[in-house]
């Protein structure tokens, strides 16, 4: 009984430490900290780091939508589509979602698209809204 009481107790420790920890400061080049920072892309320095989220999206392809999550930040717009598949929007640069985000933009954005069990699958870059 004893044997089980101590599994149990490092089960939920280990179950702890790894719901509590941090998101990562950097993946590759992208500076995730400031990337995280910059909500709506409101402080227009997202758009200084499209290269190197360019050059580390190899990384993010074949992750879940929780860890996508972590490490970029909460999405700007979060939409569920068909087939249970969803996608996370984040602005690039200032534009009227920094006032109200129900408001239409056509501020850059990038749009990641996960499949229907959660993994990132495309990640599209856009100039205009569709």
């Amino acid at each position: 009984m004893m044997k089980v009481k101590t599994w149990i107790s490092l089960a939920g420790l280990f179950l702890g430490l790894v719901a509590c920890s941090t998101p990562p400061d950097t993946l590759g080049k992208l500076d995730l900290k400031k990337w995280r920072q910059d909500r709506g892309g409101c402080k227009n320095e997202r758009s200084a780091l499209v290269a190197d989220l360019r050059g580390e999206q190899k990384q993010l392809i074949g992750k879940f939508a929780d860890d996508i999550g972590k490490i970029l930040g909460r999405p700007d717009i979060h939409q569920l589509g068909e087939r249970n598949q969803k996608f996370y929007v984040y602005f690039l640069e200032k534009g009227p979602q920094c006032d109200d985000i129900t408001k239409k933009s056509e501020a850059k954005k990038i749009i990641l698209k996960f499949n229907a069990i959660g993994l990132l699958s495309e990640i599209t870059y856009q100039s205009r809204p569709l």
